[in-house]
């Protein structure tokens, strides 16, 4: 199952470090990654591979958004076909 992780706030360092250390923890791919910063804002954007999770989707949610509270920016995690009907035309 595939989902799209998207991480937005004040830039500061260590982020992508500590989001990549959480999935790696928790058996998640990162297929491709964006990242981008505008006047101190970052904005990434991930898709990832969760098959090989032994968490639930939920459970892995919950974990990104404490992970956000803790390092101060909004994580989101959205199932890929989910996010695709969201942003079809």
């Amino acid at each position: 199952m595939k989902g799209i992780i998207t991480v937005l706030g004040k830039d500061s360092i260590g982020i992508i470090a500590k989001v990549c250390t959480y999935l790696a923890k928790e058996r998640i791919n990162i297929l491709d990654i964006s990242q981008t910063i505008v006047s101190g804002f970052f904005n990434m954007m991930m898709i990832v591979d969760i098959s090989d999770s032994t968490h639930k989707f939920d459970e892995i949610c919950d974990g990104l958004e404490a992970l956000g509270k803790e390092i101060g920016v909004d994580i989101k995690l959205q199932r890929e076909d989910i996010f695709d009907s969201m942003h079809r035309i």
